[in-house]
């Protein structure tokens, strides 16, 4: 059975701490998860991570100059048109797309994320707001997948 669960190292208000990376890397490889290092594609290839996250907000195509392994997937987040088309041009192997259900400032619903899921051919995630509740709600969006961080809690 393949394992199709990732973590992504999110830290953006601290400077990093490259042995936390390395302490993290080594636990999910025993566990055989992916590990993702965000907003820094230089250390996530140099660490030999599985790949890197590419937030909404990072419009960076500097990325695409680096010499990298077929393995090394590269993942990104959206919340419209605009920034899945960014996502595509930076080459991401797949995009997540939020908020489907967490009513915030990037909240869309199933509609729009339906709307969304159509434009684009890259693997699809949905994130945001998932509980015990609307998981069954999951095959209605039809997406590659689901991300969560209050529902693995």
């Amino acid at each position: 059975m393949e394992n199709n669960t990732g973590i992504i190292f999110r830290n953006y208000k601290k400077k990093l701490n490259v042995n936390e990376i390395i302490k993290i890397k080594n636990y999910c490889k025993k566990k055989k998860i992916k590990f993702f290092l965000s907003n820094n594609i230089k250390l996530a290839l140099k660490l030999r991570l599985d790949g890197a996250y590419l937030p909404s907000f990072y419009s960076n195509f500097q990325h695409l100059s680096f010499q990298v392994i077929s393995s090394f997937l590269l993942i990104g987040s959206a919340h419209n048109l605009k920034e899945i088309r960014i996502k595509e041009k930076q080459k991401v192997n797949l995009i997540f797309i939020s908020s489907v259900f967490k009513k915030n400032k990037n909240y869309l619903g199933k509609n729009k994320f339906r709307i969304l899921r159509r434009l684009t051919k890259k693997p699809v995630i949905a994130l945001g707001g998932f509980s015990k509740e609307n998981i069954r709600k999951l095959k209605l969006l039809c997406c590659d997948g689901f991300s969560g961080i209050s529902y693995f809690k």
